[in-house]
């Protein structure tokens, strides 16, 4: 029988141990835990997530549920779960950030042909996939891929004198590609692009977005240099291929998002392995091991690496990515992991960065 002295008070002292596994601090003291209801001898424990993606889910279910079970008289613990999103800052206190965006991720490789759009596709709708409020902006003008990727052709709309993004699977996209002939190319210089993508960030509607996913053109020319310029981004998911050709490249991209103060979110290894369908060897076409050498020499997280498969290019090429083609499957598996980690990394960054400091003037007596 229920201890009828315990108190709300006493389930949170028995919590207080519990660390998220990722921030390393305590559910309690990171304000995680919502709610606690005692009914005889169940008690109910609310906690909110710092991401819907959390990766660790089933582990702070487990930690909790097992801190309240100690107590006297607990024959039933009941974990519930919700999420808010913190914004997780950036190192660019000067950059104003755009409205109800809480986290800005950008995608960036060294160079192209890696499956960079692809991972920034995958990665969005995956965040959507698990609850949180997503959108996707196509910065890569001259090769812009997302119409054709997330099968979305008709021009956007305007409301209220801003460009109303398009809607595929759950997520707000906005490209050049929807206002742009597709088969004739954009043949300007470096202040026209400048121009559009400052457009694209302070012109359209976003909303209330937990995360805005920035699919950048290859290499580290105007537009990159336009974005870390205007707004404050919360982090960098780098591309590559395992081949060396690639991690060079990459590894120049990482450099320009440190040289302005951006937190590496880490690697994602793409086309990293071929499985045969036939007879199920598993070969490495374009070499092994290079993302976890490389994230490892520059001490970032290795996020993911994805394997190449058919069915992903299939997916992109008719409008149906794989993560909603395929949940199932190992590329979309792998997708998927390589979204919740990047999250957690930045619900991390939340709490670690402080806050604007608030100056008070107080009148003088």
């Amino acid at each position: 029988m229920l201890d009828t002295h315990l108190t709300r008070e006493q389930v949170l002292d028995a919590l207080r141990p519990v660390k998220d596994p990722e921030i390393g601090r305590s559910l309690v003291e990171l304000g995680m835990i919502k709610d606690v209801t005692i009914d005889q001898a169940r008690v109910s424990v609310h906690v909110e997530l710092t991401t819907p993606a959390c990766p660790l889910r089933s582990r702070i279910e487990s930690d909790v549920r097992q801190a309240v079970m100690g107590l006297p008289g607990v024959a039933e613990v009941a974990v519930t779960f919700s999420s808010r999103v913190r914004a997780a800052g950036s190192g660019m206190p000067d950059r104003e950030p755009l409205p109800g965006v809480k986290n800005t991720i950008a995608v960036a490789s060294g160079k192209g042909g890696v499956g960079k759009s692809t991972v920034a596709v995958n990665l969005a709708i995956a965040l959507a996939q698990d609850g949180a409020a997503v959108g996707l902006l196509d910065a890569d003008v001259y090769g812009p891929s997302l119409p054709l990727m997330l099968g979305v052709t008709h021009r956007p709309s305007m409301r209220d004198g801003k460009i109303v993004p398009l809607e595929a699977y759950g997520v707000k996209v906005m490209s050049v590609g929807f206002i742009l002939d597709p088969e004739k190319p954009l043949i300007w210089r470096g202040p026209l692009v400048s121009q559009l993508i400052t457009q694209f960030l302070n012109d359209v509607d976003w909303g209330e977005l937990d995360y805005l996913v920035i699919d950048l053109p290859p290499g580290t020319g105007d537009v990159q240099l336009t974005l870390v310029q205007r707004i404050p981004l919360s982090g960098a998911v780098i591309v590559t291929t395992p081949q060396d050709v690639a991690l060079a490249d990459a590894v120049k991209g990482l450099a320009m998002f440190r040289e302005v103060k951006a937190t590496i979110l880490g690697i994602v290894e793409n086309m990293s392995y071929f499985v045969c369908p036939h007879c199920g060897e598993r070969s490495e076409i374009f070499g092994f091991g290079g993302g976890e050498r490389t994230a490892t020499r520059h001490g970032v997280p290795l996020l993911g690496q994805i394997p190449l498969e058919g069915s992903i290019r299939q997916g992109g090429d008719i409008g149906f990515p794989i993560v909603v083609a395929e949940p199932d499957s190992p590329p979309a598996v792998a997708f998927r992991d390589a979204a919740r980690q990047a999250a957690a990394r930045l619900a991390v960054e939340a709490v670690r960065k402080p806050r604007r400091p608030r100056i008070m003037l107080r009148p003088t007596t």
